[in-house]
């Protein structure tokens, strides 16, 4: 009898444990990036990264949303804010050729990166009109 409990059990276990690691690969993925761009870049700078983004929207079914914004007052520094489909989309993303070209064109002009691993709380977006 009580092995049938544990064989019960360890069955749940197995479950639980399958059913979590299927959800964490199914969560979405979200990032936020803060840049600070030299200013005698920055024009360029911006240009590379908009050129990125609309590919990545584009060609991405993965990429959900890249969002790049720059402070009022300190314009150099810029903060995205990404979200992916799953850790796998990013991950495609990071190997795109866009992407490659975006960072490779990029890395001479940024002066600091921090990336920063998020976990989605509520996200929420409104489509343009």
């Amino acid at each position: 009898r009580n092995y049938q409990i544990l064989k019960i059990l360890m069955t749940f276990t197995i479950v639980a444990l399958f059913n979590a690691s299927t959800f964490a690969q199914s969560i979405q993925m979200v990032r936020i990036a803060k840049l600070e761009i030299y200013p005698e870049h920055l024009e360029q700078y911006k240009k590379l990264l908009e050129d990125e983004i609309t590919s990545s929207i584009k060609k991405e079914p993965g990429v959900l949303t890249l969002y790049a914004v720059a402070e009022k007052d300190r314009p150099n520094f810029i903060t995205i804010f990404e979200t992916y489909l799953d850790e796998k989309a990013y991950q495609k993303h990071l190997k795109s050729p866009h992407f490659i070209k975006y960072k490779t064109s990029t890395e001479k002009m940024v002066k600091n990166l921090e990336l920063i691993p998020c976990l989605p709380i509520s996200l929420g977006a409104k489509q343009k009109q």
